[in-house]
């Protein structure tokens, strides 16, 4: 299967099927796909990214030794659509405990911003809250963060990820 090609144009569920089928168990081929992300054509690494939102957690775990690159990639993302899928993506994984400061700051920086797309407001509240989980000083600065929020001005997915991070504050428990 050549997967540029393959990926290229418009896809299908079952074109992601099929991609996923191609890649499973082969950690070259899934190699050859997640290069696919930093490539120039902006629909091609869209796309590729999609593919890689629904792999198995078996698979999933492949990308795990990924998550600095993952990072890395999502500080410098302009395109709102890549970095809602690669904030997907590091959700799924385990975080780095201490956290990486620059990805937490882009969090809380991305949770607040009015421009920003509410798929990726909601993923970076939750990932801000799985960072500053362990460490007591750095929730307290999440909950006046999320204090600081308007709820009532707030779009009905915004409010109700905020909601549920203050509910999980109360527990310690992971929103993963």
């Amino acid at each position: 299967m050549d997967l540029l090609e393959k990926l290229s144009g418009r896809i299908h569920m079952e074109d992601i099927y099929e991609t996923l089928l191609y890649v499973e168990g082969n950690d070259k081929r899934k190699q050859e796909l997640y290069e696919l992300i930093y490539h120039e054509d902006e629909l091609l690494s869209y796309q590729t990214l999609w593919v890689l939102t629904h792999f198995n957690r078996t698979e999933m775990e492949w990308l795990f030794t990924k998550q600095n690159e993952l990072i890395d990639e999502v500080l410098r993302c302009e395109h709102p659509g890549k970095r809602r899928l690669l904030l997907n993506l590091l959700f799924k994984q385990p975080l780095a405990n201490p956290p990486r400061v620059d990805f937490l700051d882009f969090c809380l920086e991305r949770m607040l911003s009015k421009e920003e797309l509410p798929g990726v407001q909601t993923l970076s509240m939750k990932l801000a809250y799985e960072l500053c989980r362990p460490i007591p000083e750095l929730l307290q600065e999440l909950r006046t963060m999320l204090d600081i929020m308007e709820a009532d001005l707030l779009p009905i997915s915004i409010r109700t990820v905020r909601k549920n991070v203050l509910k999980a504050m109360i527990t310690g428990r992971s929103i993963v």
